[in-house]
């Protein structure tokens, strides 16, 4: 039986240590905003933070995450969280919406290693997060102001 804590709680699983993080979550703990791209870390559609650090749930073993704090689009909070999910509404950022969970846990973990990123680091930090609706302009904004009104809020 493996144990971690999922937003905040503490859970098990108990299961074939080999199953990926990401259907734990949408299939034992029932939480569906992290969703399923491609299954081989390319995409960015599974993004959580495992101890504060963006991982692709598709790929992460569960056993991987034995003492863990997982957190999932459902719980992400904290300053950088709440910055980010504003300018991704004013900016209307998403068109489709699928890809926006990954979109917004990787933003979030970028803001919290830096908090008045360049471009550059924005691409570093999202390269793998695809949107097939190509907002990527808007995503960089959104970061953009994101990483502004929390510096002006500090």
């Amino acid at each position: 039986m493996l144990s971690f804590t999922l937003n905040g709680e503490k859970t098990t699983f108990d299961g074939d240590p080999d199953t990926p993080l990401l259907w734990v979550i949408r299939d034992s703990k029932q939480l569906t905003g992290t969703k399923y791209g491609c299954g081989i870390a390319q995409c960015g559609a599974c993004t959580v933070h495992v101890n504060g650090m963006s991982k692709r749930a598709c790929v992460t073993p569960i056993s991987t995450c034995e003492g863990s704090q997982v957190t999932t689009i459902e719980s992400v909070e904290g300053r950088e969280a709440k910055a980010v999910q504003a300018a991704w509404k004013s900016l209307d950022v998403p068109q489709c919406g699928y890809c926006q969970s990954g979109q917004i846990m990787s933003a979030v973990a970028l803001l919290k290693q830096k908090p008045s990123p360049s471009d550059e680091d924005i691409d570093n930090a999202m390269d793998g997060n695809i949107c097939r609706c190509a907002t990527y302009q808007r995503i960089r904004q959104a970061i953009h102001d994101a990483a502004k009104d929390m510096e002006a809020s500090a």
